[in-house]
């Protein structure tokens, strides 16, 4: 319908252009039609400046309604992608609750299998205290003999560590000029070693990620973590070439996985040093630019503090990779003051927190945010949280409840060292005597069985001392 202000216009510029035509007539003296032309005209120009302006002022009233128009579709896009992201963690929910009386009774029976192989384990360790202790009254041994497994004379820490799956001797204090001698050696003749732990996804337990976690060799055979050698190469100049030589490593396991699946991932770590020597990052930047195909599957990992520290070289190195397609991930974190968006907007695309960190009751009282909302408010920035370091079957039940989508920890499967290239694997996963230790935790059939070492008695006997003694 028309509107009256409309009908109410038209009657005034009719009484304008005639009242203009009249005055020209009864004052200026000119004739009747020349009169009517001149009120005709004005009455067209007064038509169109009309219709002009109401059409400008139409098209910004729906340029706003339509900009009004995509912000509610937008937030309606964000909602209807929640409420798919908890309908599939309900779906999950559910499957997992659908495991039947056989499965129940089959899990059952290993675990009990697994009690009994810890206590054969625990018999033998305590005899052979007993055999040192006779040994020690009669003067025949000396008093810092250490027994044959490597447990005696040390610590419960120390019993639990393991060095790639194997239980770790008792290291000898080493100074720096040895270990920066070793990682000059493993640059040199290229032995720098790659271990690779799984992630899985929850509760499922089928592994889709994988972290490459770097090994040296050392003396007596013996290997450095990353955490033994990292700060000496920092000091010492060395951990860009170590990165490189890395990230050629992860590129070349990654090939090698993705024969079997294409879905896989691998996380390669990256020191901050790397990051902000700008003649390091070059040469890293040139060889990831040369394999950009791999860049959904390759995920770059940082230390908290590495992001909370970024200067501006390192920034800006770090955007450069971002555009290049290269997603990241934070790990050694120590606290849950985060900034979500922030990290979103720098590529992070992962988050990895210790299951222990996670599950400390403490923390809902300090921290910004209840770890039991942290999942969900990292999954609004499209950023997952994984939870690492499980140990115990106890803590998966508790993150469960927390919505944690991926988990990580030797729970699952400790770190194992690759397979060389060349030897054939066994076509499927590896199994151990007790049917678990190939495939720990319950996670379904990884594509790493081909191209990783099998585990041994020993690894496993390892872990479920581990279980044994709970999370941490």
């Amino acid at each position: 319908m028309i509107r009256i202000s409309t009908i109410f216009v038209a009657i005034c510029m009719v009484l304008v252009a005639a009242s203009l035509g009249l005055i020209l007539y009864s004052v200026a003296g000119i004739s009747g039609s020349e009169s009517a032309i001149v009120a005709l005209t004005a009455l067209t120009f007064l038509i169109l400046y009309n219709a002009v302006s109401m059409r400008l002022r139409d098209r910004s009233d729906v340029g706003g309604q339509i900009a009004d128009l995509s912000r509610g579709t937008a937030d309606l896009a964000r909602q209807v992608a929640e409420f798919g992201r908890r309908l599939a963690a309900v779906e999950n929910r559910v499957a997992s609750a659908n495991l039947t009386g056989a499965d129940r009774i089959h899990t059952l029976a290993n675990e009990i299998g697994e009690l009994g192989g810890l206590v054969k384990q625990v018999a033998t360790s305590v005899a052979n205290h007993e055999d040192l202790l006779a040994a020690l009254q009669a003067g025949t041994a000396p008093a810092a003999a250490i027994e044959p497994n490597g447990i005696g004379g040390t610590s419960n820490e120390d019993a639990r560590r393991t060095i790639d799956g194997k239980p770790a001797k008792a290291a000898p204090s080493r100074s720096q000029t040895q270990i920066l001698g070793a990682i000059r050696s493993a640059i040199d003749q290229n032995r720098i070693e790659i271990h690779l732990q799984p992630m899985v996804s929850l509760p499922q337990r089928k592994v889709r990620f994988y972290e490459a976690l770097t090994r040296l060799p050392g003396e007596n055979d013996q290997l450095l973590a990353a955490d033994d050698f990292i700060g000496v190469a920092e000091a010492a100049g060395l951990i860009g070439r170590v990165d490189h030589m890395v990230m050629l490593r992860c590129v070349q396991v990654l090939r090698r996985l993705m024969v079997r699946n294409k879905e896989v991932g691998v996380f390669c770590n990256v020191a901050a040093a790397t990051l902000g020597n700008p003649t390091t990052f070059s040469q890293c930047l040139d060889f990831l630019e040369a394999n950009r195909a791999l860049a959904p599957s390759l995920v770059l990992e940082f230390k908290q503090a590495t992001f909370r520290d970024l200067g501006p070289t390192a920034a800006e190195h770090l955007a450069s990779l971002a555009q290049r397609g290269y997603r990241f991930s934070i790990d050694h974190v120590s606290d849950l003051r985060i900034d979500p968006r922030e990290l979103a907007d720098r590529g992070v695309r992962f988050f990895k927190v210790p299951a222990a960190l996670l599950l400390d009751p403490k923390l809902g009282s300090t921290s910004d945010i209840h770890p039991s909302d942290l999942s969900d408010l990292l999954g609004r920035f499209g950023i997952d949280l994984i939870a690492e370091r499980i140990e115990g079957e106890r803590a998966v039940v508790d993150l469960l409840d927390y919505d944690v989508r991926f988990g990580q920890g030797f729970l699952f499967a400790p770190p194992r060292p690759l397979r060389p290239e060349g030897v054939p694997g066994n076509g499927g996963p590896a199994q151990s005597n007790n049917g678990r230790e190939g495939n720990a935790g319950g996670a379904t059939e990884p594509p790493e069985a081909s191209i990783i070492e099998p585990p041994t008695r020993a690894s496993g006997s390892a872990a479920l001392a581990r279980r044994a003694a709970g999370p941490g």
